[in-house]
């Protein structure tokens, strides 16, 4: 059927149509935004931390006697540890991904010079990267003899000192596109700190919208403050048996302390993303439940039109319009609708998303999303229409004889 009656009666009936314009332009901003923020969140619960997830367990230790050694203190802890039937190896650490311990420094690649990138520290005891499981893909462990103390009670200055440092494939390439970023110096600190190893993956404590996840550096620095999390690599089925346990013989050595958090590391993960679930939820209920009254307002209203306009059709089908031309004229001015809507809704959305990374630091809307929303919408609403539209189609002829 020819356009030209179809855009005139578009015209006669501006506000509604513009209203409907409007909310599907509002729902394909909102839509696009939310299946975004929906798509990175999942991303992330899949992201690999770079550890043995499955065989770590791990506690926390508070001392509260100030006058001891924490240095001491750990070696006689994890000669301890390792004592332990099924433990594999053990190490005093400060940090963990998803522990939201996280000691960040900016990484400069000359003294006081520009920050290159922002990389969080991870600090052990010897034996670190066994323990945790991760992979050099290039370089060496770090010797016995580049480990110092953190110095915490000395504003952390042990960054400041630090000869060595392992860091994440990611961080590397960050810092040293397409070069070998083995022997380089980086400035995480005051001193120069040589790059002596890289690991695969190793995901910071606290993840964020950014690229920069996996920005890690590992140094040679001993945990000297009060509390330390002890972390042991034991077999999947001994888990339990090793923290109950690690538990008991720490008491043992010293009941002047405070232990807490005894967890695997699967569900020091699974307490991490709870939050992360339960938003995914949300947003995809309500992205759900908009695109439902969205589909509802276009069903009502094309029944509305159908309704008001049975006498034209049946005038239509008396002069020769078939029932496929009178479902295919309702359904052809849905579809236009609905485009002038995605036409708004795509500016909409984009400025949305500006305002989001100002306020709330979320990621750039990655553009297929548009797309994939606009077809969304276009197929949400030839599904809405088809019912009114095929009682149009059923409108018979004789219709047009009929007065009122």
């Amino acid at each position: 059927m020819p356009h030209s009656p179809l855009l005139a009666s578009l015209g006669r009936h501006k506000l509604t149509v513009l209203l409907m314009v409007m909310q599907v332009a509002l729902t394909c901003a909102i839509v696009c935004n939310v299946a975004a923020i929906l798509g990175h969140r999942v991303a992330q619960l899949g992201l690999p931390s770079g550890v043995a997830e499955d065989e770590l367990v791990m506690l926390e230790s508070i001392n509260v006697d100030a006058s001891s050694d924490p240095l001491v203190r750990h070696d006689t802890d994890l000669a301890a540890l390792r004592q332990l039937t099924g433990v594999r190896s053990a190490a005093a650490i400060d940090a963990l991904p998803f522990n939201s311990n996280n000691w960040s420094n900016g990484i400069a690649l000359e003294p006081k010079g520009d920050m290159r990138a922002v990389a969080t520290a991870f600090n052990g005891t010897r034996g670190e990267l066994d323990t945790l499981g991760l992979r050099l893909v290039a370089g060496r462990d770090f010797l016995p003899d580049e480990y110092l103390p953190v110095g915490s009670t000395r504003d952390w200055d042990g960054i400041n000192k630090v000869p060595a440092t392992i860091v994440t494939r990611a961080l590397a390439q960050q810092l040293f596109p397409g070069q070998d970023p083995l022997g380089k110096v980086i400035y995480p600190g005051d001193g120069p700190v040589r790059i002596v190893g890289v690991v695969g993956h190793l995901l910071r404590p606290m993840l964020d919208e950014s690229a920069g996840n996996e920005y890690a550096t590992v140094f040679p620095m001993l945990p000297d403050g009060s509390s330390v999390t002890y972390v042991m690599r034991t077999a999947p089925q001994d888990r339990e048996r090793v923290l109950q346990q690690a538990m008991a013989r720490l008491a043992q050595l010293d009941g002047n302390r405070v232990l807490r958090r005894p967890q695997t590391f699967m569900q020091l993960r699974e307490d991490y993303f709870r939050r992360d679930r339960t938003m995914i939820s949300l947003l995809l209920a309500a992205a759900l439940g908009l695109l439902l009254v969205t589909a509802a307002g276009i069903a009502g209203l094309a029944s509305f039109w159908v309704q008001q306009r049975r006498r034209s059709i049946g005038i239509r089908r008396a002069v020769g319009a078939t029932r496929r031309d009178i479902l295919r004229y309702v359904q052809t001015e849905n579809f236009m609708i609905v485009s002038g809507g995605i036409a708004i809704g795509v500016v909409l959305a984009y400025a949305l998303n500006v305002l989001l990374m100002q306020h709330y630091a979320l990621q750039r809307l990655p553009v297929f999303y548009l797309p994939l929303g606009a077809v969304a919408l276009w197929l949400l609403g030839q599904l809405a229409v088809l019912g009114p539209a095929r009682r149009a189609a059923s409108v018979p002829p004789v219709v047009a004889t009929r007065s009122g």
